[in-house]
């Protein structure tokens, strides 16, 4: 299970409403101080229709612009959001806040409360928000990628380093994600999750799920002393290697996944795509057919190098795989009882065998030479390495 990802709000850094002192509140301060309050409730979409309440009554309070800037961020919607946050830079007003969700900001005034809202926490809260959705796609990682970018511009954001810690956990980086868990929790952050999708955490602050994503991760690091969970970890970095396009890397987690469970289904059909990946498509076929017999190949893939077939049972790629491996074969042999050149002895990677000579081809018929160095089907290959779900 993945933990809930959180995302920071801007608002100038806090929801806020001025009240002139010491006059009785007009309907708009009065529509923006109880959307306030829902805000300060978690009830997000009754906050949102007291502000456009707000705005019917005054499309140019810059209060009530901002608040609806608020809203549209927790939405997500970063576009719409800045467009309010410019237009409340164009109306701001000299009034001091009277009431926020942040006390640093009451008393402040709004102008310097807006001039602090900068581009760059807009371009990281967006990069967090890309990620969230790259995430829920199973596209690891991209959003791991992206993450790293918002990192470097802001290395304390403690949501970026929460985020990154449920990237580095996906893509079976338990380490790693641990350290991002760890460094978000120990900043001791009481910003509130407002953004996120698990709604259990709405509203929280963001160190305590990070803390307790943190102790989750350790009891499931701890449940790694089975050859299944271990091979199922090296097939998961192996697919992530995969769709980083680092083929060093995902080759060596699928053969130390094999080595470490044979029999499992998963280490079997990946083992196949290692072989079919490098030419060997009379290896690939065999690893296909012991996967798709192997205990475990009923289950459904969750993670693999191809979408389409995230969902769809192993046994059924497995066999589709060996079926286009076994075409493919037919095809090299065609292909190789038409050429006309002399025969060659050559080792299984394409080089000559040492003392053998070529011999001419038979008068008048065409040369049976090897020919283990075909590609495979396409690149990187058929539905690729998995996970189970």
């Amino acid at each position: 299970m993945i933990a809930g990802l959180g995302l920071q709000p801007l608002g100038a850094q806090g929801l806020r409403i001025a009240i002139p002192r010491p006059s009785h509140l007009t309907p708009v301060q009065r529509l923006n101080r109880e959307g306030v309050e829902q805000v300060r409730r978690h009830r997000y979409d009754k906050a949102e229709a007291l502000f456009y309440k707000a705005y019917l009554y005054d499309p140019a309070d810059p209060f009530t612009l901002n608040n609806l800037g608020y809203v549209a961020e927790l939405q997500g919607q970063l576009d719409r959001a800045e467009k309010f946050y410019a237009l409340a830079s164009e109306q701001s007003s000299d009034a001091d806040i009277a009431l926020s969700s942040r006390k640093d900001l009451q008393g402040k005034p709004m102008t310097w409360a807006l001039s602090n809202l900068k581009d760059l926490p807009m371009r990281i809260n967006r990069m967090n928000v890309d990620a969230m959705d790259l995430l829920s796609q199973n596209r690891n990682a991209e959003a791991d990628l992206l993450l790293q970018h918002a990192l470097a511009m802001d290395p304390r954001n403690v949501f970026t380093l929460n985020n990154l810690g449920v990237a580095k956990e996906a893509g079976g980086y338990y380490e790693e994600a641990l350290s991002y868990y760890e460094q978000a929790a120990s900043a001791h952050s009481g910003e509130p999750i407002l953004v996120t999708q698990n709604d259990a955490w709405r509203g929280k602050p963001v160190s305590q799920m990070a803390e307790e994503s943190a102790k989750r991760l350790r009891r499931r690091m701890r449940g790694l002393d089975t050859a299944e969970a271990r091979a199922a970890l090296m097939n998961l970095r192996g697919v992530t290697a995969a769709n980083e396009n680092n083929w060093p890397a995902a080759r060596e987690y699928f053969l130390k996944a094999y080595s470490i469970d044979p029999a499992n289904a998963f280490s079997l059909n990946n083992a196949g795509y290692v072989a079919e990946r490098e030419g060997d498509l009379e290896t690939a076929q065999f690893f296909y057919a012991r996967a798709r017999q192997a205990q475990g190949a009923d289950a459904r893939i969750g993670l693999a190098t191809q979408r389409a077939v995230e969902g769809t049972h192993l046994v059924a790629v497995a066999s589709d795989n060996n079926d286009k491996a076994e075409e493919q074969i037919d095809l090299n042999s065609e292909a190789r009882r038409h050429e006309k050149r002399p025969v060659e002895l050559l080792n299984r990677n394409g080089t000559p065998v040492a003392g053998a000579a070529p011999r001419p081809a038979p008068s008048g018929q065409p040369a049976a030479t090897p020919a283990p160095n075909v590609q495979p089907l396409s690149t990187p290959g058929p539905p690729g390495p998995q996970t189970p779900q």
